[in-house]
C-alpha cells in the first residue's frame, strides 16, 4: 500500500491518494481544491481514480469532486447526511453517485474500507479504516478536534463519536482532514478531547 497526502488550497485540506502498486487505479479521499493537480499526480503515478471517498461535504472538502468525477467517470461515495447541510457549507449541491454509512464494508481498488459514523463536525461525517490506517476527516485531528459552531454541528455529538474513536487500536494511524498524521494511541495521550 502507498499513500500520498496532498495539502491543497487556502485551508490546505488534506486530499489522500491511496493505490496498491500492483494495481492501475488508486482511491482518492476528499479532494477539496485543484482537480487539475489530483488528476496530474494520479497520472504521473500511472494510476486511474477508481473512486472518491468523501469525509464529509464541507466545500474545503468536496470543491474538487465534480470536476475530476467528470473527468474519470468514478463513483462518488458520501453519508445521506450531508445532503441536510445548508448550500453555503458545501459550495452549492452536493455531487455524489453513491451513500455509504456505519458499518459498511467496501473493496474499492483492492483495499477494504469500513465505514464509522461519527457525527458532530457535521451531521454525516464519517471516518475509514483501511490496513492500519484512520482518515478521520474534520472528526479528528493530530492534539485536536473539528469545529461544532457551524450548520450541522453539535458539540455533545462529536464529543460521543471522539469517545468511540478513543476505543479504536492504538496502533491504528490517524489521518486528518488538516495538519499532521498521528496515531490513536498518541492522541489518546496528548489530545485533550480524547481524554
Amino acid at each position: 500500500m502507498e499513500l500520498i497526502t496532498m495539502p491543497l488550497g487556502a485551508y490546505q485540506t488534506n486530499c489522500y491518494l491511496l493505490y496498491d502498486p500492483d494495481r492501475t487505479d488508486c482511491l482518492v479521499i476528499d479532494p477539496g481544491y485543484e482537480p487539475e493537480a489530483v488528476l496530474s499526480q494520479a497520472d504521473k503515478l500511472g494510476k486511474t481514480i477508481g473512486a472518491i471517498l468523501l469525509t464529509h461535504g464541507h466545500f474545503d472538502h468536496v470543491g474538487a469532486v465534480r470536476d475530476i468525477a467528470a473527468e474519470t467517470g468514478c463513483p462518488v461515495y458520501i453519508h445521506q447526511q450531508e445532503l441536510t447541510m445548508p448550500p453555503q457549507m458545501t459550495a452549492g449541491k452536493l455531487y455524489h453517485t453513491h451513500f455509504y454509512g456505519e458499518g459498511d464494508e467496501l473493496c474499492l481498488a483492492g483495499f477494504k474500507i469500513r465505514v464509522y459514523h461519527t457525527p458532530g463536525h457535521t451531521p454525516g461525517s464519517v471516518c475509514l479504516e483501511t490496513q492500519g490506517l484512520l482518515f478521520t476527516g474534520d472528526t479528528l485531528f493530530a492534539g485536536s478536534c473539528g469545529r461544532t459552531d457551524l450548520p450541522g454541528g453539535d458539540w455533545q455529538t462529536i464529543l460521543t463519536s471522539l469517545q468511540r474513536l478513543r476505543s479504536f487500536d492504538g496502533e491504528l494511524g490517524v489521518f486528518p482532514g488538516h495538519g499532521e498524521s498521528s496515531t490513536i494511541a498518541r492522541e489518546k495521550q496528548y489530545n485533550p478531547f480524547l481524554r
